[in-house]
Order: C-alpha cells, then structure tokens, then sequence
C-alpha cells in the first residue's frame, strides 16, 4: 500500500535495482568475487532491507564502518563474511568475537590488539598506498610480514588499500598506488587481496585481484566521470501543500534573498534539510539552486531551502495543484544533479536521507 497519503516526503528504493546493480559488477568482473559496502546503513536505504536483497542475488561478503552496522548486517545475512573498515578499538572485541566481525586492521597497535584480545580470529589489513587516511604504511606492512607470530595470531585473511583518485581514471596515483599494493600483496601471498572499489573497478583487471568492493555504484548515483550511473535505486518525491501567485517584486523565503523579477506561480514542497535536502541546494539572486520534477517538466528551486519546506517556480507548468507529488530527485532529476546544485555529492544526499519520510521498498520500476 502506498504511503503518499500519509506524509509530505515519500522515499521509494528499488530493491530489485540494488540486487541489478550488483549483478551487473559481478558479471564485469566474473570470477572474481564482488563484495557489497554496505556501511552508512547501506548509504541510507537500511542495512536489513539492503543486505537480505544483495544476498539473494549472490553476494556473500559485506563491508561496514563498525561493529553496530556489523551487527545488523549479521542479523540480515547470518552466513556472510563481514569486515569492518575503520579497524579496531580494544572496546569492539566482544561485539566482534560475539557475531564473527572482521577487523580491518590498521596499525601496528590495532594488529597487535585484535591478537591479544582475539587470538586466530579473521580479520584483515588495510594498507595506505596513498590516501593517507587509515593503514598501515607499505614498510608497516613489510615490517609486520617478518614477523609470523604475530600475524598468525592476527590471523588476517584479507590485505586491502584504497584508491585515492579511481574516479579519475588517468590520475598517476591510480598506477602509483596499484604498484605499491602489488609490492605489499607479494608480503602476504597466502591472503586475499582488493583495492578496486566502484570505479576501481573500471580501471580494469589490473585492479580487481581477488575481490572488488563497490559501495556508491550499487545505490545507482555518480561514481566514475564521463560515465551513467547504474540503475536508479532510490527516488525521492515531496507533496505539493499550497500553490500561489506572487507578484514581481516580491522576495521567496528566508534572507529575502530571491528577488521576483516577474508575478511568478509558486509552489511549496513538505520537505526541507530536515530530510537531507541541503539548505545550498536553495537559489538566490545571481545563484540558480537545483530543480524539481513536477508533472513531467523541471521546476526551479526559488528562495531558500527551509528546514520542512521548499519553494519552487511553476510558472510555466500547467495543472499544478495542492496534492500533488514533486520529485527531487529519481530516474527524472539524477540524485547527483540535485547534490551538485548543493555543492556536495550524491554520496552525502544518500547517506542523509530522511528519517521521518515514509518509506516504500519495491521489488520493480519507482
């Protein structure tokens, strides 16, 4: 049944999109096993609605940020593999030991942690090629590879790094970095290797090794320049609550800050950056801001974007009227054009999307 009669804000996420988009990496980069990154509960679609969809379609190998994501995607998918991402704090040996978590470890006092606490329990090795975020450097990782017991302890199965510019698939760290990690991986022959995420993946077979780990291509946003984002996953759409004229001269919304420059028909949206609609996706005077799609035409953001409400030029749009339903962004407006007008990325829309939105899983089309 649906919910657009209950709320301002209706959130429809295409589970069969999901599950599509995933099988479509697998087969690029058959038979290497395709993983899921499913932390940011699933990039904001709700880790017990995506893992069980990714499992049926074939995937047996998750990716979360902590033991909490860990947990919940245990309970959804109970024979999976499991790897957290920011490596390991003493304080998560229970939960990890409790629901069989890897940790990816990385630094020497996490490594040396994780074999104190949960001696020859899995777990795996970040290693920092470039980014220079979490991991251990290529002479750490060298460093503890001369040292067998305490790997054994560790009992890592997995050695992985993360590209920094894959995105860009010209970028000299893309070769800089894969060379460094095939230095690394040699270390550690007996153990799985990945560095290749979404658009990791389409630098080639040079980058898939033993396992891929796609995160923003399955949830159907932006992931590769130059390239169409996979199938439309989640599509966002705001009840129209008033329609109304108002003259040239007139300003829209907070600041005054949107100056009429002729009577213009407007209509108001239930829903703001309450709902992760970010407040810089609005327009000001010499700052168009991003638009709707309202009864098959792009409308306009005018003013602001408030807290619940969102104003939006209709003018040129015949037949709008209070009830009906505005999309912000679906297979009409691509999630990332919306981000973009907000100076940000689809990753951060998706990740911030509304608690309060009535939410519908689809097995089909939005």
């Amino acid at each position: 049944m649906s919910n657009e009669g209950i709320e301002g804000l209706v959130l429809k996420i295409d589970l069969s999109a999901l599950a599509a988009n995933w099988t479509t990496l697998a087969d690029l980069v058959r038979p290497v096993e395709c993983s899921a990154v499913v932390k940011a509960d699933a990039y904001g679609i709700g880790i017990e609605h995506a893992v069980p969809a990714l499992w049926e379609a074939g995937c047996r190998t998750f990716f979360v940020a902590v033991p909490s994501e860990g947990v919940s995607t245990r309970r959804a998918a109970p024979e999976s593999t499991i790897y957290l991402l920011n490596s390991f704090a003493p304080e998560w040996a229970e939960a990890c030991r409790a629901h069989h978590l890897r940790p990816v470890l990385a630094s020497f006092p996490a490594v040396e942690a994780w074999a104190r606490l949960a001696p020859g329990q899995p777990s795996g090795l970040q290693v920092d090629t470039g980014m220079n975020r979490l991991g251990l450097s290529p002479q750490e990782a060298i460093e503890l590879a001369r040292r067998p017991d305490l790997v054994a302890a560790a009992s890592p199965r997995l050695v992985m790094s993360h590209f920094a510019c894959a995105d860009q698939p010209g970028h000299p760290m893309n070769l800089a970095q894969l060379a460094l990690f095939r230095e690394v991986r040699k270390e550690f022959p007996s153990l799985l290797a990945s560095i290749a995420n979404s658009a990791g993946i389409y630098l080639g077979a040079d980058a898939y090794f033993d396992l891929v780990r796609p995160g923003i291509a399955l949830y159907g946003a932006e992931f590769l320049r130059q390239r169409p984002p996979l199938a439309t996953v989640v599509t966002a759409k705001a009840r129209i609550m008033q329609v109304h004229e108002v003259p040239a001269g007139e300003t829209i919304g907070y600041g005054a800050g949107k100056l009429l420059r002729e009577d213009t028909r407007v209509a108001v949206l239930a829903a703001g950056y309450a709902d992760g609609y970010h407040r810089l996706a609005g327009s000001r005077d010499g700052r168009n801001g991003a638009s709707v799609f309202v009864r098959g035409q792009r409308a306009p953001i005018v003013g602001r974007v408030s807290m619940d409400l969102i104003a939006i030029d209709v003018s040129g749009i015949v037949g709008v009227v209070e009830g009906d339903w505005a999309e912000l962004f679906g297979p009409n407006l691509p999630i990332d054009e919306a981000a973009g007008a907000a100076d940000t990325v689809g990753y951060e829309f998706l990740t911030q999307l509304s608690r309060r939105a009535a939410r519908e899983y689809l097995r089909g089309p939005t």
